[in-house]
C-alpha cells in the first residue's frame, strides 16, 4: 500500500492504437516532502507527515517555523498524513514523486465532491417532479412524510430530504494509471475524479482491485497521439 498527494487538473483524451478514444484526468503530483515521520512507538500509528507547494516566509508563524527548522526543509503550504507499508522507508527531507506508481497500476482516488450548496430532494437524490397539470401545485416538494403509522411522532433516521449537498470525502475505487511522468509532476488516471479543478486528491493503491482490471497500457494507448499535448 502506498499513498500521494496532488491536485487534479482538469480532464482531457487519450487514443488507443484501435482508434478508440479514452477520457483521463490529468493529476499534478508536485514532490510531496517529508516533514514528519510518525510511529507506532510514539504516536501510536505509522504515517508520514508531507507538504506541497512552498509557502511565503511572510506567511508563516511562529510554530510552523520551529516544526519545519526542525525537519530541515523549506515551510510548506498544504500539509497531509500518508499512510502505506511501501512508504516506511522514507525519512524526513525526503520526497514523494509522481513515479511512486507507474502505468498500468490500479488505485483509489479520494477528494472531496463538487460543493452545490442547499439543494432540494429533486436534485439532491433525483426524486421525481410532480405533475405540472390539471391544477397540480406541487411540484418539486419533499413528498409524504408517512411511514405507515409507526413513529408518527418523529421523521425516522435516514428520510432523504432537502439540505446541504456535495463537499463531502468521495472515493473512486479501481482506476488504471495511464501514465506517470516525475519531472513533468503529473500522473493520467484513467476516468473521471472526484472534485473541482485544483482540488486536492490523494492517489493510494487499491484495496478492492478486480482481477483483470489493471490491462496493459502498452495495447490500451498510445500517448504520443494524446490530444492536448
Amino acid at each position: 500500500m502506498k499513498e500521494i498527494l496532488g491536485r487534479k487538473m482538469g480532464m482531457t483524451e487519450v487514443f488507443a492504437q484501435d482508434g478508440k478514444m479514452y477520457a483521463v484526468t490529468v493529476i499534478e503530483v508536485l514532490p510531496n516532502v517529508v516533514t514528519q515521520v510518525k510511529t507506532k512507538e510514539k504516536d501510536g500509528y505509522d504515517a508520514l507527515q508531507v507538504g506541497i507547494e512552498e509557502k511565503k516566509e511572510s506567511k508563516v508563524n511562529k510554530a510552523e517555523k520551529g516544526h519545519f527548522a526542525k525537519a530541515g526543509v523549506k515551510a510548506q503550504k498544504i500539509l497531509r498524513e500518508l499512510k502505506g507499508d511501501e512508504l516506511n522507508s522514507y525519512k524526513v527531507g525526503d520526497s514523494l514523486k509522481a513515479d511512486l506508481f507507474k502505468a498500468g497500476d490500479v488505485v483509489d482516488v479520494i477528494g472531496t465532491s463538487k460543493g452545490r450548496g442547499y439543494a432540494g430532494v429533486i436534485k439532491r437524490w433525483g426524486h421525481k417532479i410532480g405533475p405540472k397539470g390539471h391544477g397540480s401545485g406541487y411540484h418539486r416538494g419533499q413528498g409524504s412524510f408517512a411511514n405507515n403509522g409507526r413513529n408518527n411522532a418523529r421523521v425516522i433516521p435516514g428520510k432523504k430530504m432537502s439540505g446541504h449537498h456535495g463537499n463531502l470525502s468521495s472515493t473512486i475505487l479501481n482506476q488504471l494509471v495511464i501514465e506517470t511522468n516525475a519531472e513533468k509532476n503529473y500522473i493520467l488516471v484513467r476516468g473521471s475524479v472526484p472534485g473541482a479543478k485544483r482540488s486536492l486528491v490523494i492517489i493510494r493503491s487499491a484495496i478492492k482491485e478486480q482481477l483483470g482490471q489493471a490491462e496493459k497500457v502498452s495495447t490500451l494507448v498510445d500517448l504520443s497521439a494524446a490530444k492536448g499535448e
